[in-house]
């Protein structure tokens, strides 16, 4: 009977992980919870809204210019992206400021969000944006060489990945995590289960550019020691600890504007 009882639970238990198996990448990338603007996005002055084909479909990208470029000098550029439940809709406000510091931005959306086509994997978003950042380091007014790549939660993950492929200038992370196998545990299954491992701390080791790492301390999604393994891991790192959780981070943004800039002052960026 004890037998039996245990190959039941054992039964079930395979049966939980590979439903798990089956339907993680719609918990990690909840794209249903983030619909499409209906009319895109605010008039923002100068921005440049393009399609790119990639193998699952077409994926969008915006490129908005840097503030009072009159002259058309070549200028950096950040690529940025978002958290799984964000649309590059949220951010030409809140990055603004990039462009106001003279930084052009390129905002690329994950396949299957907003109105990009395809489904979201680690592949696929690698390869968008594999695409989008060729697209921004070719044009005539981005400086090619003053390229930054920056990324929030899993966005870290997104801009890690592409960094193994294309050289940033510097990479900047806010809330990021070290890999995804850690979370498998809070679904009470194994880690090699995971399909989109996002192995940020493996890519920091072997990156040797600047590194800038943010983190709220108290970050209930993506603990505070995900980032300081990550400023460990990282050659030449800066570590910023903010007292704020996930969701309300950075909770003073003027003192997140400045530190942003002292990076980019430190790393001629700008």
């Amino acid at each position: 009977m004890i037998i039996i009882i245990l190959v039941i639970i054992v039964s079930i238990y395979l049966i939980y992980c590979g439903f798990f198996f089956l339907i993680q990448r719609r918990i990690v990338f909840p794209r249903i919870l983030t619909k499409a603007y209906t009319e895109q996005s605010k008039n923002i002055t100068g921005v440049e809204k393009k399609f790119l084909e990639t193998k699952s479909g077409r994926v969008e990208v915006w490129y908005i210019p840097p503030a009072n470029n009159k002259a058309n000098k070549s200028s950096p550029a950040v690529v940025f992206a978002h958290g799984n439940a964000e649309l590059i809709d949220f951010w030409p406000d809140e990055l603004k400021e990039f462009s106001d510091l003279g930084i052009g931005v390129l905002l690329v959306e994950y396949p299957s969000y907003g109105r990009s086509e395809g489904s979201p994997s680690q592949q696929s978003i690698t390869e968008a944006f594999i695409l989008a950042y060729d697209y921004l380091a070719a044009r005539r007014d981005v400086d090619a060489s003053r390229i930054i790549f920056a990324g929030r939660s899993i966005g870290g993950g997104a801009v890690c990945a592409l960094s193994e492929k294309r050289t940033p200038a510097a990479i900047i992370l806010m809330s990021t995590f070290t890999s995804l196998r850690p979370f498998a545990l809070k679904y009470f299954v194994p880690g090699f289960l995971i399909r989109d491992k996002f192995d940020n701390l493996k890519t920091l080791s072997f990156y040797t550019g600047q590194v800038l790492v943010i983190h709220g301390k108290h970050d209930e999604i993506i603990p505070h020691r995900h980032g300081v393994a990550l400023s460990k891991a990282a050659k030449n790192c800066t570590m910023i600890t903010y007292d704020s959780g996930h969701n309300d981070f950075p909770p003073d943004p003027l003192l997140f504007w400045k530190d942003i800039k002292i990076f980019l002052i430190k790393t001629s960026i700008i």
